[in-house]
C-alpha cells in the first residue's frame, strides 16, 4: 500500500475496541500506508485487540502492561525479536478509578493519585526510554491528553492534573530526543464518545456544553483526531516538536 506514510511502521498502544480513538488512529495510519503493531494490556483485552489487528493489514500483536518496568522491557525485547523498527509511537493511555472522576479533586486518594500518574504520564517517559534503541531517527511519538489539563473541568479531577504531567513531559520528552530528529507531540481531543470517556461523572453535559459553545459548534469524532495522528507521524510535522495541539473544534479559544 503506498500513502503518505508507506514505509513507516507505528506502534499504537491504547487500542481497546473499535471506537476507541487508538483505534481510529491506527485505522487512519494504516490507510495512509503505515505498517502497525498494537498492544494489549493482558489476555482480558488480548481476543479484541488480535481482531482488530487482523483488519488492519495483520498488525502485529504484543503484551504491555505499562504500570510494569518488566512488561515495557518485554515489549522492547518483542519487537526486536521480530526485527521491528518504529518510525512512529502513538500513546493513548490513562488511568484513573472511576469514583476518583466525580465530586471534590481534594478527595483523591494517595494510592489513587500514583496510579493515575504512573499509567498516564509517567508511562511516557518510560516507553521513550525503554523503546529508544528501536525507534529511528526523525521518527515521530505522540501522546494523547485534554483540555482539563489546563482549565478545572469538573469531575475531571486527578486526570486533569495526570494530563498536566503528560504535556509537561512531552516538552522534556522533546529535547530529550530531539539530537536524534525525534519529534514528541501531543494531541489535546475534545470530549468524544468513548468508554474511558464515560467514566467522567456527567460527561454528557461536557459534551453539549462543547457543541452549543465552540466555534464549529460541534463535538470532535475519534476520524478528525486520527487526521491530526496521520499529520504527526508523517514528515509533513518535521520541524514540530514539544507541541499540543487541540482538536477541539475551537473550544479551547472561548473566554467566558
Amino acid at each position: 500500500m503506498s500513502g503518505l506514510l508507506s514505509g513507516k511502521t507505528a506502534l499504537v498502544m491504547g487500542v481497546a475496541n473499535r471506537w476507541s480513538i487508538a483505534y481510529a488512529i491506527a485505522k487512519a495510519l494504516h490507510t495512509h500506508g503505515a505498517r502497525l503493531a498494537l498492544t494489549y494490556e493482558g489476555e482480558r483485552t488480548r481476543d479484541e485487540v488480535e481482531k482488530l489487528a487482523g483488519e488492519l493489514g495483520g498488525a502485529l500483536t504484543a503484551q504491555c502492561d505499562v504500570a510494569k518496568d518488566e512488561s515495557i522491557a518485554a515489549l522492547r525485547s518483542a519487537l526486536e525479536g521480530r526485527d521491528v523498527k518504529l518510525d512512529v509511537l502513538v500513546h493513548s493511555l490513562a488511568f484513573a478509578r472511576k469514583e476518583e472522576l466525580a465530586g471534590k479533586y481534594y478527595a483523591t486518594s494517595r494510592s489513587g493519585f500514583g496510579m493515575a500518574l504512573d499509567i498516564s504520564a509517567y508511562s511516557l517517559a518510560a516507553l521513550c526510554r525503554e523503546l529508544s534503541p528501536v525507534i529511528r531517527d526523525n521518527g515521530s511519538v505522540m501522546a494523547m491528553t485534554y483540555l482539563g489539563s489546563v482549565r478545572a473541568v469538573q469531575n475531571y479531577n486527578i486526570m486533569g492534573v495526570a494530563k498536566a504531567a503528560l504535556e509537561a513531559s512531552v516538552r522534556y520528552l522533546a529535547v530529550d530526543m530531539g539530537d536524534r530528529g525525534i519529534r514528541v507531540n501531543g494531541i489535546s481531543a475534545g470530549p468524544i464518545k468513548t468508554a474511558s470517556a464515560r467514566a467522567v461523572s456527567g460527561f454528557s453535559n461536557i459534551l453539549s456544553e462543547v457543541a452549543q459553545r465552540s466555534p464549529l459548534k460541534r463535538n470532535a469524532m475519534a476520524e478528525d483526531v486520527a487526521n491530526v495522528a496521520v499529520f504527526f507521524a508523517s514528515d509533513l510535522s518535521s520541524l514540530v516538536t514539544g507541541q499540543v495541539l487541540y482538536v477541539d473544534a475551537g473550544y479551547s479559544i472561548i473566554g467566558i
